[in-house]
């Protein structure tokens, strides 16, 4: 599935029959047209059936950026960002682990607390049925306001040190009317990551993750999480200057699904009713791990084999100056 709008027909979502999209009837979000499963408990791919319009569109052009037509983020809330909370958990590849053991190696040549979380979700990560396995790391990214849709730039701002790339899968979560939460499917992302504002200091961690992410262009509603293979690259001026193979899925990963969505849903702040969710399950590489700064117009392509076509964000840094924002006391 993906999320369009155009700026007189207004939101739509459309099923993806390659090499065209097929537009729904009466369904102007996919998290409307999950919820309406929900609510009436049918299959999400009967309540697609159901709204099937005869209107295609040419999914190249739009793909390209060509039109009246574009793309959404994958999923979002439509009736605004608060109600989107958008999440990640870390160090569950073993890549990710060794390149936050080099960011924050100490001169005593010891394990870091990266590496120990990870080896801990080693260990206890994937629990047997019914049972509650250890805790990964968790962070926020933001609300719904960071979301960027395929094609769209994902900037770098002024108080920021630096933006690269992180290669994910994204869980796509509703909340129904009682506080149960539903997966409704999986969407291509680049999380995208401060990372020299990381490597000063693992406690800045919290901060480097507050950036706009990417998600889609499609939302794959019957994907698994066993194992998937892909690669991420770097455009420079129309030429490669960089890419990695990578892998994720629970196959390579030091925790499974049930667990990673056990320890994001246990909190009661996020089973709040109609709450959407946007959840991160961790990278498998990143160019900064390879020593490569990112420039202006550069372009980030992420591509998962079997979860549609491939992401594309240019990089945008900012040129306005850091300046202070004020407070206004209430008298």
């Amino acid at each position: 599935m993906v999320q369009l709008v155009h700026k007189i027909k207004g939101r739509h979502i459309a099923l993806v029959e390659e090499p065209r999209l097929i537009l729904l009837k009466d369904m102007k979000s996919i998290y409307e047209l999950a919820l309406l499963a929900i609510d009436r408990k049918i299959k999400v791919q009967e309540a697609i059936e159901n709204h099937l319009s005869e209107d295609f569109l040419d999914y190249d052009s739009i793909y390209e950026g060509k039109g009246d037509w574009k793309l959404l983020p994958s999923f979002d809330h439509p009736y605004g960002p608060f109600g989107c909370m958008v999440s990640g958990t870390g160090l569950t590849h073993h890549n990710s682990a060794l390149n936050r053991q080099m960011m924050h190696q100490s001169n005593e040549n010891k394990p870091t607390d990266s590496i120990q979380i990870y080896e801990w979700g080693v260990q206890g990560g994937s629990p047997a049925k019914g049972q509650i396995g250890i805790q990964p790391e968790w962070f926020y990214k933001g609300n719904g306001s960071i979301l960027r849709a395929h094609g769209q730039a994902l900037e770098v701002p002024e108080y920021a040190d630096d933006g690269g790339e992180e290669p994910e899968l994204a869980g796509i979560y509703i909340i129904d009317r009682k506080g149960q939460p539903w997966r409704i499917g999986l969407s291509i992302a680049n999380e995208f990551s401060d990372h020299v504002m990381e490597k000063k200091n693992y406690l800045y961690l919290a901060p480097s993750k507050l950036r706009n992410c990417a998600i889609g262009p499609e939302l794959v509603l019957d994907a698994d999480f066993s194992e998937y293979k892909g690669k991420v690259s770097i455009q420079r001026n129309g030429f490669s200057i960089w890419d990695s193979d990578i892998k994720t899925g629970e196959k390579n990963m030091s925790h499974n699904l049930v667990n990673l969505e056990y320890h994001h849903f246990k909190y009661e702040s996020h089973r709040l009713p109609l709450q959407a969710h946007v959840h991160f399950f961790g990278a498998d590489a990143f160019s900064f791990g390879n020593g490569l700064k990112l420039q202006q117009g550069d372009e980030m392509t992420v591509e998962w084999q079997g979860l549609g076509r491939a992401l594309k964000n240019p990089l945008e840094i900012s040129t306005k100056e850091e300046k202070i924002i004020s407070v206004t006391p209430l008298e």
